[in-house]
């Protein structure tokens, strides 16, 4: 009975070096088991090669013109995955090592290795088996033992921020400062915003609070304890002024807002949307916020100019204020730049009906070009440190 004939393992090399290319031919013409099936010399042109000829095993070279071995093996794995890379590099890198690997490649050699080395390591790679030339045997154990360094220290940075949101939460260790909102023409105080001050570490701005409550899944928990701690001074403000809470896109979707939001008057409540957070479905949260709006909660756009979220978020939500970042307002008196930007919020607002506010005022001169450009509120230093309602 004959043996049933085994298709060879068909191979593609890849290097712009001709005499590298000549040298893996020959060793792999020698072989029955293997087929030489295309050869390249750049990445681009390796990729071409295989997908036309759909190959077993690719022999990579790293550094090649155009893409480059790294760009290549990402190209292929998200191409044609079938296709197994063993890198070559004449290096011992232990980054290009890495690289290569984390790429996608099975296997490294370094060039100068054997022809038995190179078979073994071709034969490996057609199986989907791992291998490495003996060299880099210490590169690799090294970027294994920073790897799980790094994993260690990012878990236990997580434990830390986790725990201090935690306590946090678990104990009310924060308190609220006010900062008033003034009417220019009038010089009369007709708002207050609320601010999160942190007991615990108060050297740490409030954003590196709500930043490490974002990464270990509180972000709604402490905003809402915030606004929950702002509003139990509600009844100590003027009863002509309203009261303005900040809120990040994530907590605005929870439905446990609207009834923390309603415990007191709605109509001089004003919702403050940050940037700080990405919102993937504008349209969620438009209905998410409309029973809030029908019941008289406004709604302003915070940091507006500091960034592209913050435009879309005025075109998107039709905010009842928008609040013109300390971007653009400090040296606004001073900067051509600033006061066209400004200007240009301006003429949007009047023409949809939003009321502007410049934040960040710190001088006579910034609060001055603010009126003259016709913004109607400002708050800032200049105006009013945030401190104790009373």
């Amino acid at each position: 009975m004959n043996a049933v004939a085994t298709a060879p393992i068909r191979i593609v090399v890849s290097d712009d070096d001709p005499s590298i290319r000549e040298v893996l031919a020959d060793i792999i013409g020698l072989q029955p088991a293997f087929e030489l099936v295309g050869t390249a010399c750049t990445g681009e042109e390796a990729i071409a090669v295989c997908l036309e000829q759909r190959p077993h095993v690719v022999v990579m070279d790293v550094r090649m013109p155009g893409t480059g071995g790294v760009g290549a093996v990402r190209k292929l794995r998200e191409l044609q995955p079938s296709t197994r890379v063993l890198a070559l590099s004449a290096y011992a890198d232990r980054g290009a090592v890495t690289e290569m690997l984390t790429a996608g490649a099975v296997g490294y050699l370094v060039k100068g290795a054997t022809a038995e080395q190179i078979v073994e390591a071709l034969h490996k790679a057609a199986r989907g088996m791992p291998s490495l030339s003996p060299v880099l045997a210490p590169a690799v154990v090294d970027a294994l033992r920073e790897h799980l360094a790094l994993d260690h220290n990012a878990k236990e940075g997580q434990r830390r921020r986790l725990a201090a949101i935690r306590s946090v939460l678990d104990r009310e260790r924060m308190n609220m400062v006010f900062q008033p909102i003034v009417e220019l023409d009038s010089g009369r105080t007709v708002g207050f915003e609320a601010l999160a001050r942190f007991c615990d570490d108060p050297s740490r701005s409030p954003a590196d609070w709500f930043a490490d409550a974002e990464m270990v899944g509180l972000s709604v928990d402490l905003e809402l304890m915030a606004i929950r701690l702002a509003l139990q001074a509600f009844d100590e403000l003027p009863p002509d002024t309203y009261l303005s809470v900040n809120v990040g896109p994530t907590s605005a979707l929870s439905e446990r807002l609207i009834p923390v939001l309603l415990s007191v008057a709605p109509e001089r409540v004003y919702l403050e949307i940050t940037e700080h957070a990405p919102i993937a479905d504008y349209g969620q949260l438009v209905v998410a916020l409309a029973p809030l709006r029908e019941r008289g909660v406004r709604l302003a756009i915070d940091d507006a100019g500091s960034g592209f979220a913050s435009l879309r978020h005025i075109l998107s939500l039709s905010p009842d204020l928008i609040k013109l970042d300390i971007s653009l307002t400090q040296g606004i008196d001073t900067d051509r730049s600033r006061r066209a930007l400004a200007s240009g919020l301006i003429s949007f607002g009047e023409s949809v009906g939003t009321c502007l506010l410049g934040e960040g005022v710190e001088t006579a001169a910034e609060l001055a070009a603010l009126r003259e450009l016709g913004v109607p509120f400002a708050q800032g230093y200049y105006l009013g440190r945030p401190g104790p309602l009373a």
